[in-house]
């Protein structure tokens, strides 16, 4: 047997950079990196080692830099990934947010953070998180829970084993998530004679695993009694490409589909059977063919609260669930009828069971309607007749500037819940919206991810004041790359959507919006400034039409763009919508906390979890 003589931190790099896609892409398609003292000998000069084929960028936040990796799997439909490596101590834990955010979108990423010295020499080492009971605890025990396969390498022969589980977790279908690799600091630069076989070049498939007959069998017969059934497509249907199966099992049947925020975009918006988004950001049209629904077929979706109105949206007494997921934990939630499988088999397999039978179609009026409601709070105001732009004629605008290569993204404030019910996706992947964690600060670091992922596309980032506060940084990193993205910032001078939240449970404006939080100076943020003061081109509108003419602008800029406009934190779209489950208090001293309680209580009553 050869053998070649490597660190530990080099082998790791070196098996990572061989191994590829079904496509013979790299699945790693690159590393981001800060270092410091617990990576930047180790990790970072296997990196330098390997950087003609595996490429290192540099970010300004572990967080947001996993971010990155994160949206440009996604964009690819996690068919690629990227590795995210920092140091021991504040580098590594603030990557913990991302690999939450990872995990709960079933997203691959490989996490490398810095570790304690497996040999305790210098113990404890600089940033040690010291466990008065516990000698083997160190910070990255934090990622356990938020990881699909943790593993700390205290040995170089620990990566035998390590490394091919890590990329079995990212690759699996049912499993994928993020995975930590948490690299003790001394093994990074221990040596071991490595077999040249393990660097072989190795192809990592997504299996799509087929549907169980019984299953599909059992499925069949409960939709075969179906009057008015309903299709809800989740994320799973961009996952598994399953766009084209859908729309074809959707238009043999007859069958409404109704999509949730990872499933928007599985139909053109105009397909006549898409009866547009669902839940409690949701279409009249969608949540009343769901609430009439007697059959439910989810399909690759996990039953969010703000997909189902907290349980409280699907009305009909006699309805019955199906969950067709690749995932054996998300097919059986709620009492569902599984059909566990990836959804193009699946679909297929059960459109062949169904053979010749028909549905009811659902009532076209009523698709009609919702989208003639939401034209009217998109399109361009009378200059007079509101003093700031809504959030929804700020959507408006930027649909009408969108082209057959817009990707609009978003993740956290008011714009997710308006985009969803509001954004007319025309193609799969041209709706991007991280909603399963909903993490503030995703947004720009996320574009810059979607636009590597495919950079002929046209990558429109919606992100609100609070967001923006929260993590910009990398604004500086999209400069500094060359990343064109357009950046459209509506400021409402706080936390606008929360506001909304605290007024409807009868809570007094309080700590949401700047000007409701304690202060001895009124806010005077400067956006546009900021922004430029990174290197991006900027403009700070103030009208509709100003926006419009900002956003012809930002096609022709070679960079990043941010264009600013102040907006009104109050309104929101009124038609559709459902319950969402809000624990308002029993007891209170306000007579609006009491009303808001009178309601909760007979919205708990429409709350069905079985």
């Amino acid at each position: 047997m050869k053998t070649i003589r490597l660190t530990a931190a080099q082998a790791a790099i070196r098996y990572i950079a061989n191994q590829l896609n079904e496509d013979g892409e790299p699945f790693i398609a690159g590393c981001w990196a800060i270092f410091g003292h617990g990576n930047v000998a180790g990790i970072g000069e296997a990196l330098h080692s390997e950087r003609e084929r595996l490429q290192t960028w540099r970010g300004h936040n572990e967080q947001t830099m996993a971010h990155t990796a994160i949206a440009y799997a996604k964009q690819l439909g996690r068919r690629r990934a990227m590795m995210v490596t920092s140091s021991i101590g504040p580098g590594a834990t603030n990557m913990v947010t991302a690999a939450a955010l990872a995990h709960v979108n079933r997203l691959p990423v490989l996490l490398m953070p810095g570790d304690v010295f497996a040999g305790r020499g210098p113990d404890p080492v600089l940033q040690q998180v010291e466990d008065f009971d516990d000698g083997t605890v160190s910070a990255n025990d934090c990622f356990r829970p938020v990881s699909r396969y943790f593993d700390r390498i205290m040995r170089p022969e620990q990566l035998l084993t390590a490394l091919p589980r890590a990329f079995r977790t990212m690759t699996d279908p049912a499993d994928c998530g993020p995975v930590t690799l948490a690299f003790c600091q001394d093994v990074q630069a221990e040596a071991y004679d490595w077999s040249e076989d393990f660097f072989a070049q190795k192809t990592w498939r997504i299996r799509r695993p087929q549907p169980d007959l019984v299953e599909v069998r059992q499925v069949a017969a409960i939709l075969r009694t179906a009057r008015n059934p309903v299709i809800i497509a989740g994320g799973g249907v961009h996952y598994g490409q399953a766009h084209a199966n859908l729309q074809a099992f959707a238009e043999r049947f007859d069958i409404p589909v109704v999509e949730t925020q990872a499933g928007k975009s599985s139909l053109p918006w105009d397909h006549r059977l898409n009866f547009g988004p669902v839940g409690v950001t949701g279409a009249s049209s969608a949540n009343a063919v769901c609430a009439d629904a007697d059959v439910v077929l989810g399909v690759g979706t996990r039953f969010q609260d703000f997909t189902t109105g907290s349980w409280a949206l699907f009305n009909n007494p006699g309805r019955k669930l199906i969950s067709l997921n690749v995932q054996a934990y998300d097919a059986s939630k709620h009492g569902a009828e599984p059909l566990c499988a990836d959804a193009a088999a699946g679909l297929s397999a059960l459109a062949q069971a169904l053979g010749d039978a028909r549905f009811a179609a659902a009532d076209p009026a009523l698709k009609a309607d919702w989208f003639a409601a939401a034209d009217r709070v998109t399109d361009a105001p009378d200059p007079e007749e509101n003093a700031l732009p809504t959030d929804m004629q700020v959507i408006g605008a930027v649909q009408r500037s969108a082209g057959p290569k817009t990707v609009v993204m978003c993740a956290a404030g008011t714009m997710p819940g308006e985009l969803h019910k509001l954004w007319k996706a025309g193609r799969p992947m041209s709706y991007h919206m991280e909603y399963g964690y909903s993490c503030m600060g995703y947004e720009i670091a996320g574009a810059i991810g979607i636009k590597m992922a495919e950079p002929d596309q046209d990558v429109v980032c919606m992100i609100g004041d609070g967001s923006y506060m929260m993590a910009n940084s990398e604004l500086a990193t999209a400069v500094m790359m060359g990343v064109k993205i357009t950046v459209v910032l509506t400021d409402n001078r706080g936390f606008g959507c929360i506001n909304r939240l605290q007024m409807s449970t009868g809570g007094a404006e309080f700590n949401n919006l700047l000007d409701h939080a304690q202060h001895v100076n009124p806010s005077r943020i400067d956006f546009a400034a900021h922004a430029a003061s990174m290197g991006a081109e900027t403009r700070k509108v103030a009208t509709i039409a100003e926006l419009e003419a900002a956003l012809v602008e930002a096609r022709e800029a070679p960079g990043p763009f941010v264009v600013v406009i102040d907006t009104d934190p109050y309104p929101s779209t009124e038609a559709g919508g459902s319950w969402w489950d809000v624990a308002v208090p029993e007891v209170s001293a306000r007579e609006p906390v009491r009303k808001a309680r009178e309601r909760y209580l007979e919205n708990l009553k429409r709350q069905r979890v079985n």
